[in-house]
């Protein structure tokens, strides 16, 4: 089986998205602090950061846009493989539903994908967890949110996208900060 390229030349050109530095994401997420992870999954963990709207450079916590930092597990070779295709298709399409890929980093054995931050987090967290934060979702918002997930999933698997979505689930539908839902 013939191995997969690690390198920038395997990334398609996207004016859509950035490339960053490790160091700018090591210092947007404040060193991938433990109080900044976000979340955890077989992919890798993910931190919160922040960084300058204008020039995507470094900002101070809660300055500028605030973003969620994926990073890669090391070891996998499949988590790899997933990596470079959310860049190379995900990144350079756009759609109302879709969790919007901001940029990502390639350099030594670090993978990190940069997304734009759902502040409201998971519609998992919103159905199954009790907190003042996690209020029950009414039933006109669950069918306002599976409209738009339809609406997302149509998308990826249309003509023009022509991605197959296997990762549908509660966990990696998110909340904005309007109330509209998106797909990770």
């Amino acid at each position: 089986m013939p191995q997969t390229p690690r390198t920038e030349g395997e990334i398609l050109q996207s004016s859509n998205i950035k490339s960053f530095t490790f160091n700018e994401l090591k210092t947007a997420t404040r060193n991938f602090r433990p109080d900044s992870v976000l979340g955890e999954g077989g992919f890798g963990c993910v931190f919160k950061g922040w960084i300058d709207e204008q020039t995507y450079t470094p900002a101070k916590p809660g300055t500028g846009l605030v973003i969620a930092v994926k990073r890669l597990n090391t070891e996998g070779f499949q988590g790899h493989k997933e990596w470079l295709a959310e860049i190379n298709y995900l990144g350079q399409l756009y759609h109302p539903n879709l969790v919007k890929l901001i940029g990502y980093c390639l350099e030594d054995e670090h993978r990190l994908l940069v997304y734009e931050f759902m502040p409201r987090g998971s519609l998992e967290n919103h159905l199954f967890r009790r907190s003042s934060y996690y209020q029950p979702v009414p039933w006109k918002i669950r069918l306002k949110v599976a409209l738009g997930s339809a609406k997302g999933l149509a998308f990826l698997h249309s003509d023009k996208a022509k991605v197959i979505y296997r990762d549908f689930k509660t966990s990696n539908i998110l909340l904005d900060s309007v109330c509209s839902w998106h797909l990770l």
